[in-house]
Protein backbone atom coordinates (compact mmCIF):
# COMPACT_ATOMS: atom_id res chain seq x y z
CA UNK A 1 0.00 0.00 0.00
CA UNK A 2 0.95 3.40 -1.17
CA UNK A 3 0.67 6.65 0.25
CA UNK A 4 -2.64 8.75 -0.51
CA UNK A 5 -0.99 10.60 -3.09
CA UNK A 6 0.51 7.66 -4.99
CA UNK A 7 -2.76 6.11 -4.66
CA UNK A 8 -5.03 8.66 -5.47
CA UNK A 9 -2.73 10.12 -8.25
CA UNK A 10 -3.62 8.65 -10.82
CA UNK A 11 -7.06 8.70 -10.60
CA UNK A 12 -6.41 12.78 -10.91
CA UNK A 13 -5.23 11.74 -14.34
CA UNK A 14 -8.92 10.75 -15.40
CA UNK A 15 -11.12 13.04 -12.99
CA UNK A 16 -10.38 16.27 -15.50
CA UNK A 17 -9.58 16.80 -19.17
CA UNK A 18 -8.13 20.13 -17.86
CA UNK A 19 -4.32 20.21 -17.60
CA UNK A 20 -3.09 19.82 -14.17
CA UNK A 21 -0.15 22.10 -13.37
CA UNK A 22 1.34 23.26 -10.32
CA UNK A 23 2.26 27.43 -10.44
CA UNK A 24 5.41 28.05 -8.43
CA UNK A 25 5.97 31.22 -6.67
CA UNK A 26 7.92 32.93 -9.69
CA UNK A 27 5.10 32.59 -11.21
CA UNK A 28 2.88 36.07 -11.46
CA UNK A 29 -0.53 36.27 -10.41
CA UNK A 30 -1.80 37.43 -13.61
CA UNK A 31 -0.57 34.82 -15.78
CA UNK A 32 -1.69 32.40 -13.36
CA UNK A 33 -5.40 34.09 -13.95
CA UNK A 34 -4.80 33.50 -17.24
CA UNK A 35 -4.14 29.92 -17.43
CA UNK A 36 -7.51 29.65 -15.16
CA UNK A 37 -9.66 31.46 -17.27
CA UNK A 38 -8.73 31.60 -20.72
CA UNK A 39 -7.04 28.40 -21.09
CA UNK A 40 -9.07 26.33 -18.58
CA UNK A 41 -5.83 24.80 -16.71
CA UNK A 42 -6.54 23.39 -13.34
CA UNK A 43 -3.61 25.39 -11.32
CA UNK A 44 -2.75 24.76 -7.51
CA UNK A 45 -0.88 27.88 -7.06
CA UNK A 46 1.58 28.04 -4.29
CA UNK A 47 0.90 31.93 -3.62
CA UNK A 48 -2.91 31.11 -2.13
CA UNK A 49 -1.28 28.35 -0.05
CA UNK A 50 0.53 29.25 3.11
CA UNK A 51 2.33 26.21 3.89
CA UNK A 52 3.62 26.39 -0.14
CA UNK A 53 5.01 29.66 -0.08
CA UNK A 54 8.21 29.46 1.13
CA UNK A 55 8.74 25.83 0.24
CA UNK A 56 12.50 24.94 -0.99
CA UNK A 57 12.13 24.38 -4.90
CA UNK A 58 13.27 21.34 -4.40
CA UNK A 59 9.69 20.51 -2.19
CA UNK A 60 7.90 21.95 -5.19
CA UNK A 61 9.38 19.46 -7.59
CA UNK A 62 8.82 16.74 -5.26
CA UNK A 63 5.20 17.75 -4.48
CA UNK A 64 4.52 18.67 -8.29
CA UNK A 65 5.26 14.38 -8.78
CA UNK A 66 2.99 13.65 -6.19
CA UNK A 67 0.48 15.78 -7.30
CA UNK A 68 0.77 14.58 -10.62
CA UNK A 69 1.13 18.50 -12.11
CA UNK A 70 3.06 20.05 -14.38
CA UNK A 71 5.71 22.16 -12.86
CA UNK A 72 4.94 25.80 -14.33
CA UNK A 73 7.58 28.55 -13.75
CA UNK A 74 10.02 31.11 -14.52
CA UNK A 75 12.65 30.10 -12.71
CA UNK A 76 15.95 28.61 -14.58
CA UNK A 77 17.30 26.57 -11.63
CA UNK A 78 15.06 24.11 -12.26
CA UNK A 79 17.08 23.30 -15.55
CA UNK A 80 19.69 21.78 -13.35
CA UNK A 81 19.53 18.07 -14.05
CA UNK A 82 21.70 16.91 -10.49
CA UNK A 83 18.90 18.40 -8.54
CA UNK A 84 16.00 18.07 -10.62
CA UNK A 85 16.35 14.96 -12.54
CA UNK A 86 13.92 14.79 -15.24
CA UNK A 87 13.29 11.23 -14.40
CA UNK A 88 11.94 11.96 -11.15
CA UNK A 89 9.54 14.62 -11.96
CA UNK A 90 6.25 15.07 -13.69
CA UNK A 91 7.12 17.64 -15.78
CA UNK A 92 8.78 21.09 -15.68
CA UNK A 93 7.71 24.12 -17.66
CA UNK A 94 10.43 27.16 -18.07
CA UNK A 95 9.03 29.69 -19.55
CA UNK A 96 10.40 32.99 -20.52
CA UNK A 97 9.02 36.26 -22.06
CA UNK A 98 9.62 39.91 -22.24
CA UNK A 99 6.39 40.50 -21.18
CA UNK A 100 2.95 39.13 -19.91
CA UNK A 101 1.58 39.60 -23.56
CA UNK A 102 4.42 37.72 -24.95
CA UNK A 103 3.74 34.87 -21.82
CA UNK A 104 0.13 34.80 -22.81
CA UNK A 105 1.22 33.93 -26.64
CA UNK A 106 3.42 31.63 -25.56
CA UNK A 107 1.53 29.43 -22.89
CA UNK A 108 -1.18 29.52 -25.83
CA UNK A 109 0.79 27.83 -28.24
CA UNK A 110 1.83 25.54 -25.45
CA UNK A 111 -1.61 24.59 -24.80
CA UNK A 112 -2.34 24.49 -28.40
CA UNK A 113 0.61 21.48 -29.46
CA UNK A 114 1.25 20.34 -26.16
CA UNK A 115 -1.37 20.07 -23.02
CA UNK A 116 -4.44 19.41 -25.82
CA UNK A 117 -3.21 16.45 -26.67
CA UNK A 118 -5.55 13.52 -26.17
CA UNK A 119 -4.35 10.97 -23.50
CA UNK A 120 -1.19 13.84 -22.52
CA UNK A 121 -2.33 14.20 -19.08
CA UNK A 122 1.01 15.02 -18.34
CA UNK A 123 2.65 16.04 -21.24
CA UNK A 124 6.14 16.39 -20.21
CA UNK A 125 6.02 13.64 -17.58
CA UNK A 126 10.07 12.88 -16.85
CA UNK A 127 11.19 15.62 -19.17
CA UNK A 128 12.03 19.12 -19.15
CA UNK A 129 11.13 21.87 -21.38
CA UNK A 130 12.83 25.72 -21.52
CA UNK A 131 10.36 27.55 -23.68
CA UNK A 132 10.69 31.23 -24.88
CA UNK A 133 9.02 33.41 -27.38
CA UNK A 134 10.83 32.08 -30.66
CA UNK A 135 10.23 28.26 -29.48
CA UNK A 136 9.05 26.16 -31.90
CA UNK A 137 7.80 22.97 -31.52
Amino acid sequence: MGTLWSELGPLADTASERPRVYADANVPSGLVGFMRDTLRWDVLFVLEHPDLRRARDVEHFRLARRLRRTLVTLDRDYLDDRQFPPHEGAGVLVVAAPNARGFEVLLSRLDARMFKAPAAPLPLDGRKLHAHTDWAP
